[in-house]
């Protein structure tokens, strides 16, 4: 339907606008009464030297002697053109498509390959909530880019190395006495993350234990074999940790995993190129930097006085390595928006360096939770494998509620999605660059803005179609009520959402989009009745089309529905 009304503003404007530049410009108003879609007139007026209601009078006037049967009525709201779409067009054409499997996708004659980095933690602790967040995103932003036609490719990448696990091992050869994950019964990403804690406390009161740590990161650098052997077993415990989380929280297959500790020296030959090219400068110390004051950033240093790599310049190698790797055309990194700095710099030299590609920092807010702000150092993160499961278990309580029937095979297997559903919905409902307070409770009710409230409008809907299953009822179209019309117009605003979420790379549009729907479609179900009504069989084909919209955005938001709740 909005192709229809592009096309006949394009008619119209003869030629001041592209119809790519119409199509970004259609809106869909926010209240019913006003339209089905309207057309700012704001760009046109430097054109046309008018003001933008002069512009938006004339144009409704060419319009209305042109009207197809699709529009049945225009008007001028302040400086837009609000069309009114004909209802009884719009149901037969959405509930035809919006019953389709993948209605919305958008088809590319060639799909980008896009690498998705992500979420690249440290091996000292467990992941924790906000590493949930950095795993919702990437995951939503990559089935929302493969819902756009592209080709996203998931890579990670291990920071193995440093001063940070080095205190995890100083501090596990002071009070480790040997003992394991399994003879602490402790997931392993957990069990190294005791240590690092217990240095840090520790080095609070005994400050000669940085040194140690510091010590212990020279030997690993010079490969000391015995520093080498706990580096590597405190190492695997951290991943295979960390794999249980990721397997629970759906992260998708990693094409390829990268490892700090294998690439951290790399990149010089980057820096010698770079040299040769004048691109960069070299000090009377040694040291090789670049002069960015230009583009409004600062100095730089690329290589130390002794030659040895900082970390831009192994972030230099990697993104050259990826694009060898993956062939490349775009390369996301999903990191918090405490390292905007640094991404701008990177980019920055990429391109100065001849490697132009659609670099893109998808830069997030932080998490914080009710009682303040994370320190893992001090040892009251909230992990993410804790969260998960303390969700989980207030659903779990909440479901024994509502059905003390269930299985418990069963009532795990819910309270296990419904948790995940609360907690990728809450992460992803906020503006990307925004802060989260995430409160477990808050996230979990079954009423309001939330995952819960998505699943149970699904099962609802589920409910009725089950019950008419096979059978086979001659769908007619009558006059549309208030709630039919709105749940119908929804329905089939789906397309431009997704559009606008791939353009942006915004999930939050996805995520209120698919609770607007929601609220759409239980007014309607509080409103009429379906099964025995006259109106039954555009009814249940309109649920359907609901059910099946609301499919493809929790599956864009990375959450799997429920039939039964």
């Amino acid at each position: 339907m909005k192709e229809n009304i592009v096309n006949l503003l394009e008619k119209e404007l003869r030629g001041k606008l592209t119809k790519e530049e119409i199509f970004s410009l259609i809106e869909v108003p926010p209240q019913q009464e006003m339209g089905d879609f309207a057309f700012p007139c704001f760009s046109l007026a430097k054109i046309e030297k008018k003001s933008p209601l002069m512009i938006a009078q004339d144009l409704v006037e060419r319009i209305r002697k042109d009207l197809s049967k699709e529009i049945s009525g225009v008007e001028v709201k302040s400086a837009y053109v609000n069309f009114f779409v004909d209802k009884k067009f719009l149901a037969e054409k959405v509930l035809k498509e919006a019953t389709k499997k993948g209605y919305g996708a958008v088809s590319k004659k060639k799909p980008l390959k896009i690498g998705m980095e992500y979420p690249s933690p440290n091996t000292n602790k467990p992941l924790h909530v906000g590493h949930l967040r950095n795993i919702a995103l990437g995951e939503s932003v990559s089935k929302i880019l493969s819902f756009g036609g592209d080709n996203p490719i998931h890579l990670n990448l291990f920071n193995d190395r440093g001063i940070l696990i080095s205190k995890s091992m100083v501090g596990y050869e002071l009070y480790g006495e040997g003992k394991t994950p399994e003879s602490e019964k402790m997931q392993g990403d957990f069990f190294v993350g005791k240590y690092y804690v217990m240095f840090s406390k520790e080095s609070a009161q005994k400050p000669e234990l940085e040194e140690l740590a510091k010590e212990k990161l020279r030997k690993w650098e010079e490969g000391d074999k015995k520093t080498i052997a706990l580096w590597k077993k405190m190492n695997s415990w951290a991943y295979s940790g960390m794999e249980k989380t990721f397997d629970k929280f759906g992260l998708s297959k990693i094409k390829k995993t990268y490892f700090e500790s294998d690439i951290y020296l790399n990149g010089k030959e980057i820096i010698e190129d770079g040299l040769k090219r004048n691109l960069f400068q070299k000090r009377e110390d040694g040291a090789v930097f670049i002069d960015l004051k230009s583009n409004g950033l600062d100095e730089k240093v690329l290589l130390r006085p002794d030659g040895t790599a900082v970390y831009m310049t192994t972030d230099l190698f990697l993104a050259k390595k990826k694009i060898e790797d993956f062939d490349l055309d775009s390369s996301y990194y999903v990191v918090g928006n405490d390292q905007d700095y640094h991404f701008k710099v990177l980019f920055n030299i990429l391109n100065k360096l001849g490697m132009k590609k659609d670099w893109r920092h998808l830069s997030y807010g932080m998490v914080i939770l009710p009682t303040g702000k994370m320190k893992s150092r001090e040892g009251n993160a909230v992990s993410a494998e804790e969260l998960i499961e303390e969700t989980k278990k207030i659903a779990k309580e909440s479901l024994s509620k509502r059905d003390s029937s269930l299985k418990e095979k069963e009532l795990e297997d819910r309270a296990m999605k419904i948790s995940l559903a609360a907690i990728k919905y809450f992460l992803l409902k906020i503006d990307i660059h925004k802060d989260i307070v995430f409160n477990p409770n808050e996230a979990l009710e079954f009423e309001g803005n939330t995952g819960p409230y998505l699943l149970y409008s699904y099962a609802r809907a589920s409910s009725i179609l089950r019950k008419i299953k096979n059978k086979k009822i001659k769908l007619e179209i009558f006059d549309l009520s208030k709630e039919e019309s709105a749940l119908l117009t929804k329905i089939g605003n789906f397309p431009q959402i997704v559009q606008q979420a791939y353009t942006q790379l915004a999930p939050n549009l996805i995520a209120n989009y698919a609770f607007e729907l929601c609220q759409s479609f239980n007014e309607f179900y509080h409103a009429h009745q379906v099964i025995g009504s006259k109106e039954e069989a555009f009814r249940l084909k309109l649920i359907e089309a609901f059910r099946n919209v609301l499919k493809s955005s929790l599956n864009l938001l990375g959450i799997t529905e429920l039939e039964e709740m």
